[in-house]
């Protein structure tokens, strides 16, 4: 039977991605069926792809058998809701339509498809989320203070939910369809084609000299390879199967490896081009351009990159490990190079048919069909042509299980456009806050990462930004910077416990604890936390907003200047072993260099390079 399911999904995912090549090439091809028949193969395909009996394993066919009942119920419910649904529609558009309570339980029904569904790929923090939005929307009128609404009954709410494209059939999931899926299948080729790998040696090469090694060479690949991944965890898992046990063999605790690994796919998802396909969501729902959106990001992906570098390199000097021997580092060949086309060819043709003004699923296409051809120069490839449409078909799969995602996410929106919850929300912060720009910056910052929890990237941005984005906009900050910091803070929602989930992914690779590894991860990035922070009070840091030349050289020298300190002041080595007053005094010295006072900064930064003088003068030197 778990056959015959491997099978069924294998056909589904294949298909998505045909019709999502279609999509790319020429259109939507009918709205209201493309969005439901996408979330119902979506919703079919999960339930292949993970059907109970692999969840709750057991030895009693009786148990199996309940369990593959239970897959075939909600195999009928959602086929039940989704033909209900598309047959009732013209009806409800025009108004004429009157429930009855058969429209309500079949409708019920499918959303309690959604929900087991996402449980069985998210986990639980997302479907008790959405849980909790449709009980809010039920019996939310009796609660206090700004939470009470107006008050809703079933019908209301299920019209909203389900028989609209507000809710789980909601211009996200067009969005998703249109622009994202192909970005996911292009994911999935250049990964099935090897050029993952090749980009592990290029970095691996490139950083072989430097203290950390492995570990540094883990960094740079997967904000190489994160950029087009649409999942931390697939990420963590493409890169950290070949980085993490290179960086335990170089004398790297487990629970480091692991963290250095999950704490840099994190990453990815916010380094242009394709920042994890999100960049394109975001030109979707802010109507900014995609270049002005990843040349706002490109600055502050490099210092978040930056700041896992200097801590790797801070850990690798603090435990005595050295560079790599010149002998034993790795060197690339021809084959190599020639190789790595098959990564930055695609790469740069989607950044090119973008500035020919074509549509991002058109740079998706071409890139993904130029990826497919590059592919067959590795001869594993030629040889067994079979991996490419098995690419596919996984590309196809993954966007099944990210659609999941989104429908569900389409239940909170609906909730929340029906109740008005988010411009509450978004007034409450502000009138906690007041004029105070830094306090609705921290209370933005917590809710993002709590939001974003075990979601990936584009569903966690679009909950956030839905949620949280308006208070911040409110205050005054531009829409792209609102937009980014939100972004930020729901990536690094991968690496706070209890969640983490790219720890969680990381952690059996590197045969550690999950929340050791997440306490690492946690570490390695903490100065990285600030730097949303610095870009919303320095928006020259974004080149396209607000710029100017002189205060962004001003910014760039504070902000490298605050990781260097701060990163080893925590580590609590610079070149020795530092003193405890000196590690106090960096931490200290990099957030004054930060606040938003010129006399302030000034004074912290003179102070700090003669604190680095004087201690160089005094301590033995070392290198690198």
């Amino acid at each position: 039977m778990l056959n015959f399911s491997k099978g069924l999904v294998w056909v589904f995912g294949f298909a998505i991605a045909l019709v999502t090549i279609y999509t790319a090439a020429f259109g939507v091809i009918d709205e209201i069926y493309q969005r439901s028949l996408t979330v119902g193969a979506s919703v079919v395909l999960t339930i292949f792809a993970i059907p109970l009996v692999t969840i709750y394993r057991t030895d009693s066919k009786f148990v199996s058998s309940l369990q593959w009942a239970v897959d075939f119920i909600l195999l009928l419910l959602i086929t039940l809701a989704l033909y209900w649904f598309v047959g009732v529609y013209d009806e409800l558009e025009s108004g004429l339509y009157s429930f009855l309570p058969n429209d309500l339980l079949v409708g019920a029904g499918g959303l309690l498809a959604v929900l087991e569904l996402t449980r069985r790929a998210f986990g639980w923090p997302l479907a008790i989320l959405c849980i909790l939005a449709v009980a809010y929307a039920m019996f939310g009128s009796d609660l206090p203070w700004i939470f009470a609404h107006a008050g809703y009954d079933a019908e209301e709410v299920l019209r909203t939910v389900w028989y609209s494209f507000d809710g789980v059939f909601g211009f996200i999931v067009i969005t998703v369809i249109s622009l994202i899926f192909i970005f996911i299948v292009f994911g999935s080729v250049l990964e099935a084609t090897g050029a993952g790998e090749v980009l592990l040696r290029i970095a691996i090469s490139l950083t072989g000299g430097l203290r950390g090694g492995p570990a540094h060479a883990a960094i740079a690949a997967s904000g190489f390879f994160g950029t087009i991944s649409g999942s931390v965890s697939a990420n963590v898992v493409g890169t950290g199967v070949f980085t993490i046990p290179m960086i335990k063999e170089r004398g790297f605790k487990n629970s480091f490896a692991g963290g250095v690994e999950a704490a840099a796919s994190s990453g990815g998802q916010i380094m242009p081009p394709v920042m994890g396909a999100v960049a394109f969501v975001m030109v979707d729902v802010t109507g900014i351009p995609y270049l002005v959106i990843i040349a706002a990001a490109l600055i502050p992906a490099v210092f978040y990159y930056v700041s896992l570098f200097v801590a790797v390199w801070a850990e690798s000097a603090r435990t005595g490990i050295e560079a790599i021997p010149k002998a034993e580092r790795t060197k690339l060949t021809r084959d190599d190079w020639i190789k790595s086309l098959m990564f930055f060819i695609p790469i740069f043709v989607i950044v090119g048919v973008l500035i020919m003004g074509r549509s991002p699923a058109m740079a998706g296409l071409w890139a993904t069909v130029i990826g497919a051809l590059l592919g067959l120069m590795n001869p594993i490839v030629r040889k067994n042509p079979m991996i490419l449409v098995n690419a596919f078909a996984k590309g196809g799969e993954q966007c099944g299980r990210i659609m999941v995602a989104v429908a569900a996410i389409g239940i909170i929106i609906g909730v929340l456009n029906l109740t008005g919850l988010g411009i509450r929300f978004s007034n409450m912060i502000l009138a906690f806050a007041g004029s105070n720009l830094f306090v609705a910056l921290v209370l933005v910052a917590l809710a993002s990462l709590v939001l974003g929890m075990g979601l990936p990237t584009i569903p966690a941005y679009l909950i956030i930004v839905l949620i949280m984005g308006e208070a911040i906009e409110k205050l005054g900050v531009p829409k792209l910077l609102v937009h980014l910091f939100v972004l930020y803070y729901g990536v690094l929602s991968a690496i706070i416990p209890p969640v983490a989930i790219a720890a969680y992914a990381a952690a059996p690779i590197a045969q550690a604890n999950p929340m050791t590894t997440a306490l690492q991860a946690l570490r390695l990035s903490f100065v990285g936390f600030i730097v949303p922070f610095v870009f919303v009070y320095n928006p020259s840091l974004s080149l396209v907003t607000d710029f100017e030349i002189i205060p962004f050289i001003w910014v760039l020298m504070r902000l490298s200047l605050a990781i260097w300190i701060m990163t080893t002041g925590l580590s609590g080595v610079d070149r020795t072993v530092l003193p405890f007053w000196s590690r106090i005094l960096r931490l200290v010295l990099g957030v004054c260099v930060l606040l938003d006072f010129t006399e302030v900064q000034v004074t912290a930064f003179a102070l700090s390079l003669l604190l680095l003088y004087f201690e160089a003068r005094r301590k033995p030197q070392g290198g690198i």
